[in-house]
């Protein structure tokens, strides 16, 4: 195939040349004249799987005849006959191990690092140990650097390092994937310089950026018939700058980098011979790219060869240049671009390493139906079953609350089995009970407790009876699953995957669910059964060590769409573009954080010592990142497309886009100001069409509403709680007895004000109760015992118990000193239900009711009312014109309108405030006597059963910024206290 020759073989094929394409063209060009079984000889090590696939297609596009040996250069097991290792350490196994090893160091000195760090330090020195072994450093080239001026950072470094040194010591007799494939290479080497092969092998496609890589690499080289084929060389820059990429501190940014360096190792200089005879697209643009990629030391380059840059115009003709104002405005532009390929029939690419455009990308295409070719997946854990499996472990972790119950019993797979249409309607009926009744933390007894409530409504009796069968069913499957202690990852991992079946299977318990069905489901699957195959390497973990464990490993799996995508729109990683070709290729994101993507922090080595140790730079990342703007900008239509802005601040354009429009603008003659200007309109034009795309007809914003029902559906009956909303927010009263609309209860209820009202009320209740039974109880300990008592029965929350047990303890002095001068002169009476008052304005039609929190009788006959309030109690002038509730009582109480108390006089009222700053609040019943207030509420009660009255919305509220249950039905926030309300006659 190859004529003999003394020189390292090395071809290069040029950017925007479909890779692939090329490379059969020029195997089946330099085999021509030769039998057609000449290729079958031929052993061709290609990267990827997915250059491989796409070779064979090209070979069974046509014409008819032999294939090469196609072999992966991670797969070299049968490239020398009956030369083989042991398999691999699994690389799971490997992670436990190590996170093992890791556990136990943090434990053994908890300041070297915190736990919450365990995975991400163990990943990290896995990746450490990896490179190591790729690039062929040993610990002891680790140990010899010099740390003199890294002292503080290196000692806990070393620590950690102990780990891979002791790690490194037991590879020979279990090696990892790593380890295997560099004594595999190695071996090879060493036999084919005994007795190297006469067939023609060829490495192609890879840049040799590792040192396993490399090493092979070389050797072929020095084969009879060995030949190396580079991608995306660049022979349009001249022989004068190759020189400029070596040194003491090369630039390893460079995107010709690699290639250089190899050709130093094999003592060649440029130039090399092209593979074939494939022109690129546009070898004008190949010239200004390779111009403004320069590496920085010579960019003054720019000046001498700038000027000899030939056709501008057409190197950037069918250059179009988006810079979008947001990320959404250039997601949708490029989704535009991609429909209109679409109906052009032409074959366009995506390619980013930013996901989050993808996924908007996806999103906007799918309004018309496209779904892209996405190479990258979904992420398992994002998956319907890597959902599931991330909630059941968590039920491990922690008390289950009533949202995580909700989350579990409404997911897709549970009770995925026969029944889940009734399971679903058994789910919401439970759901509603526990936002009416509050279960924070539900438990068995809870269940069956609210569920008998919920079945109350279930007339039919064997739906009764399964509908408590299914609940019983949720108090078992559910609840009691807390561990504190810690357990051997077997154990943990069979009792993850036999609660995740259980509530799979649902209430019949039979193997029919989903979990494990289709592709999400089977990879679950696959990386749980591997889990299970290593967890005796696991040792002894927590429920929160375990519970991030699942997190990590499903997270680092993925699973391709099951749905089939288009096969004309692709998204493309920068590693796919590689090995592929499209008529259109956006490169979207450019922005700097993208393209390139920031190099991730290193805990162990600095740039220096990765420099002395021989351990790859960081610039390694950006260099073939550059390596992959080259050879996709070459691509026949090219897109550039940035968001000027972030959702946070102002972007910063890739240093590679920078560089190309900088030298745009300083060529001669104005021709590349000229040619930028005209590739930015091309993209005006979209981001002007997706401006119209989003284009809306401004809506006026909706007026302050004051609605007139009927008269009839006015309401005839309201509390004395509810006066107060009358007069400071009408809307609120319309909306809850006109439309009979409630807010719906939060799913988790939290210890807010109302919750802590209750509560309060009840400890104060029990207290007064208690107290009348036996006087000497009129103790502050008495009240305290009572407090602890009530909120361990009443109050889930840990935190909230301690924090308003402390809020008792802190006013108990003064409350109970108090209460002993009010038992002085009358005796409690009456609470809560027992104080129930009833009041009609029988002209109108109308009842006023209410309850007192207490009421006290004097020895003369007279009445005291109080009222708890946790808050700060109502002025004496806000009750006199809003808060009328201690007003109303005492009135209804001398008209008669408490049964159990009769017709008396009320000597005072008054708000009792249990808040920070404990006080007492007399109503003013001086100023506002009985009669005025019945008179006042009178006539307020016939103005809003006038047919012209309309209740407004929030028209005397106390502060704008309160917050009513009915604000979002009223529109409030397009119109403001400043609006005037609008009548609206409902029929």
């Amino acid at each position: 195939m190859f004529e003999p020759s003394e020189k390292p073989r090395i071809f290069g094929v040029s950017p925007g040349v479909d890779f692939p394409q090329a490379l059969i063209d020029g195997l089946r060009h330099k085999l021509a004249g030769q039998p057609p079984e000449a290729i079958a000889r031929v052993d061709l090590i290609v990267n990827t799987r997915r250059m491989a696939r796409r070779l064979r297609e090209i070979f069974d596009a046509g014409p008819a005849g032999f294939l090469p040996n196609i072999r992966l250069l991670g797969d070299l097991e049968t490239l020398v006959p009956g030369m083989t290792l042991p398999p691999a350490t699994p690389a799971l196994r490997r992670r436990l191990e190590l996170i093992q090893l890791v556990s136990q160091l943090i434990a053994t000195d908890p300041t070297i690092a915190p736990r919450a760090s365990l995975y991400a330090l163990s990943d990290s020195l896995a990746s450490l140990i990896d490179e190591m072994q790729g690039e062929g450093v040993s610990p002891d080239d680790i140990a010899k650097l010099d740390v003199t001026d890294q002292s503080g950072h290196w000692e806990r470094a070393k620590q950690f390092l102990g780990i891979a040194t002791k790690y490194l010591d037991g590879m020979d007799a279990a090696p990892d994937a790593q380890a295997r494939q560099r004594k595999l290479t190695q071996m090879i080497v060493a036999h084919w310089q005994e007795h190297p092969p006469q067939n023609p092998v060829i490495v192609a496609g890879s840049t040799g950026s590792r040192g396993t890589t490399s090493l092979l690499m070389q050797a072929v080289t020095r084969l009879p018939q060995g030949a190396l084929i580079l991608p995306g060389y660049d022979f349009a820059m001249p022989l004068s700058q190759w020189p400029v990429l070596s040194g003491k501190t090369p630039p390893e940014d460079h995107p010709q980098y690699r290639f250089h360096d190899l050709m130093q190792q094999l003592n060649i200089d440029p130039p090399i011979e092209s593979w074939a005879p494939t022109p690129p697209p546009s070898a004008a643009r190949n010239a200004l790219i390779s111009l403004s990629l320069r590496p920085a030391p010579v960019t003054d380059t720019w000046l001498s060869e700038g000027p000899d840059l030939k056709d501008i115009d057409l190197a950037t003709q069918n250059i179009t240049l988006v810079e979008a104002a947001t990320p959404r405005e250039e997601a949708l532009s490029i989704a535009m671009r991609l429909r209109k390929a679409v109906e052009d029939g032409q074959k366009a690419a995506l390619i980013t390493p930013d996901r989050m455009l993808t996924r908007q990308v996806t999103a906007a295409l799918d309004r018309w139906n496209i779904l892209p070719d996405d190479s990258a997946g979904t992420p398992l854990h994002l998956s319907p079953p890597g959902r599931f499996l991330r909630h059941v472990s968590a039920l491990f972790l922690r008390k289950l609350d009533a949202e995580a119950l909700l989350v579990l019993l409404k997911h897709p797979l549970t009770h995925s089995g026969d029944g889940r249409n009734q399971h679903q309607l058994n789910t919401q009926l439970l759901e509603m009970r526990i936002r009416r009744e509050g279960l924070p933390y539900p438990d068995a007894e809870g269940l069956i407790r609210v569920g008998t409530l919920a079945a109350d409504k279930i007339e039919n009796r064997e739906s009764h009876a399964a509908f408590m069968a299914w609940i019983a069913w949720v108090g078992e499957t559910f609840c009691g699953h807390p561990i504190s202690s810690e357990q051997s990852l077997s154990d943990w991992v069979a009792a993850h995957l036999a609660l995740a079946e259980r509530i799979a299977a649902g209430q019949p318990g039979e193997d029919k669910h989903g979990l494990w069905q289709k592709k999400a489901g089977r990879k679950a699957r696959e990386t749980v059964d591997a889990l299970a195959e290593h967890a005796e390497h696991g040792g002894e973990m927590s429920a929160a060590d375990y519970n991030d464990l699942v997190g990590a490993l499903l997270s680092a799996e993925e699973v391709r769409d099951r749905d089939a995508p288009h096969p004309g729109v692709m998204i493309w990683g920068t590693l796919e573009a590689r090995v592929q070709g499209a008529d259109l290729v956006i490169m979207g994101g450019l922005n700097d954080g993208a393209w390139p993507e920031a190099p991730s922090p290193d805990p162990w080595l600095n740039r220096k010592m990765r420099l002395d140790s021989g351990m790859l730079l960081p610039e390694r990342r950006i260099g073939l990142s550059a390596h992959d703007y080259q050879q996709a900008i070459a691509a026949p239509e090219v897109w550039l497309t940035r968001a000027i802005r972030s959702e946070e601040a102002e972007t910063v354009p890739s240093r590679w886009l920078n560089r190309l429009e900088n030298l745009l603008n300083g060529l001669p003659e104005g021709q590349g100001k000229t040619a930028l200007k005209d590739m930015r309109e091309r993209g005006q034009y979209w981001t002007g069409q997706v401006q119209a795309i989003e284009a809306f007809t401004r809506v006026d914003p909706a007026p302050r509403p004051s609605p007139r029902p009927p008269v009839s559906a006015r309401p005839h009956a309201l509390s004395v709680t509810e006066i107060k909303r009358l007069i400071r927010d009408p809307y609120a009263i319309y909306a809850k007895h006109t439309l009979r609309l409630r807010p719906i209860d939060p799913l988790v209820q939290s210890p807010d004000a109302p919750v802590r009202g209750i509560i309060v009320h009840k400890i104060m209740e029990l207290f007064i109760k208690s107290v009348r039974e036996d006087p000497s109880r009129l103790t502050r300990d008495h009240l305290i015992e009572i407090t602890r008592e009530v909120l361990s029965n009443d109050v889930p929350w840990p935190a909230a118990r301690l924090m308003w047990q402390a809020r008792v303890e802190r006013i108990a002095d003064w409350f109970v000193k108090n209460e002993q001068h009010r038992q002085s002169f009358a005796t409690p009476m009456l609470f809560e239900e027992a104080a129930k008052g009833v009041h009609e304005f029988k002209d109108l039609g109308f009842r006023l009711k209410g309850f007192a929190d207490r009421i006290d009788r004097t020895e003369f006959g007279d009445v005291l009312i109080y009222d708890y309030k946790t808050g700060n109690p109502p002025s004496a002038k806000e009750q006199k014109f809003f808060d009328k509730q201690l007003l109303l009582e005492a009135a209804m109480i001398e008209e008669g309108g408490f049964e159990n108390v009769g017709v008396a006089t009320v000597a005072n009222a008054v708000f009792i405030g249990l808040g920070s700053s404990p006080k007492e609040v007399s109503a003013p019943l001086d100023d506002e006597p009985p009669a005025t207030v019945l008179a006042g509420l009178h006539s307020l009660i016939e103005t809003y059963l006038s047919a012209q009255q309309g209740f407004t919305a929030r028209r005397l509220v106390k502060t704008e910024d309160a917050a009513g249950d009915y604000d979002q039905l009223a529109r409030f926030g397009e119109w403001d206290g400043t609006t005037p309300a609008t009548p609206e006659d409902l029929a």
